[in-house]
């Protein structure tokens, strides 16, 4: 399969585990930004945000473990595809690239990998940025009655091994281009070849995808419940962008927010769901302030 690349963007491939190589694109000069996707899609996504950084900072684009062009390992156990796991390769990753410091943003799925690997690894994660998501305790305790349907997709595959997968195999192409319609409020934000390769690669990545997200119900739950329990918080600068979720789910974002990070700023944006690409100078704008602080 080809992977569409970042333009003037060096391609790596680093090994960060045992049989696991993550593919990372490269690019710019400066302090270093690491940007994480979400889900479906690849280190693509970062595509206007990246090249907008590239003036001031090194910015690097990995495909998280299972996504993209990064190697996809079975799921032998319930740690392979925890942030936990997904956080180290990142560190791991940085490391490997030179930088034992920078900031980290992430959206979505890569938010939550971003969130453990600011809880996990504080003298390595100097700032942290969270696109549109809340952290996996609160997800699962905000989704509720029938306006939780908007996470059917967290149930399906938070079930055992087999079933999710055989559905979400038997159609592929129409399960993850549901999300890229239903959650975009700009839809010329992805155009068509973008589109496919989402589509395409998130298709060949199904157990992996899947294993990610059954994560969510077991280990990543379990490590943010003990950080909870424990008082443990985000001691680096933290900024947040979300849309208003809160409204149609009864949560207040904001305050869920304020109890995991102790110095926060935390903003409701109008773009949907997919923000980096519907607005990437609003994004980029917001990394290099959180960069200087």
């Amino acid at each position: 399969m080809t992977h569409p690349s970042i333009p003037r963007f060096a391609e790596h491939r680093v090994t960060v585990d045992d049989g696991v190589t993550l593919h990372a694109a490269v690019g710019g000069t400066g302090t270093p930004v690491v940007l994480l996707h979400g889900f479906p899609q690849t280190r693509l996504m970062w595509r206007h945000v990246a090249a907008g950084l590239a003036a001031d900072h090194t910015v690097i684009c990995p495909d998280l473990r299972g996504y993209g062009a990064s190697d996809k390992p079975a799921e032998s156990g319930p740690e392979v595809y925890s942030k936990r796991t997904m956080a180290r390769d990142i560190v791991r990753l940085a490391a490997e690239l030179g930088h034992d410091r920078f900031t980290l943003a992430g959206h979505d799925r890569g938010a939550l990998v971003a969130f453990r690997a600011a809880m996990d690894h504080p003298d390595t994660v100097s700032r942290a940025l969270f696109l549109d998501v809340l952290p996996t305790l609160d997800t699962w305790n905000a989704l509720h009655g029938v306006s939780g349907a908007v996470g059917f997709h967290l149930y399906l595959m938070a079930q055992a091994p087999g079933l999710p997968e055989r559905m979400i195999q038997a159609s592929a192409d129409a399960f993850f281009s549901y999300f890229l319609d239903a959650w975009s409020n700009a839809p010329d934000a992805i155009p068509a070849e973008v589109r496919d390769h989402y589509v395409a690669a998130s298709a060949a990545a199904v157990p992996s995808i899947v294993a990610d997200y059954r994560a969510s119900a077991g280990a990543d739950l379990a490590h943010d419940t003990a950080d909870r329990d424990a008082g443990n918080r985000l001691a680096m600068p933290v900024t947040v962008l979300q849309q208003d979720w809160g409204a149609a789910l009864g949560y207040h974002a904001q305050g869920l927010w304020s109890a995991w990070a102790e110095d926060l700023r935390h903003r409701t944006v109008s773009c949907g769901h997919f923000m980096a690409e519907e607005d990437p100078e609003l994004i980029a704008d917001e990394i290099r302030a959180l960069a200087a602080r």
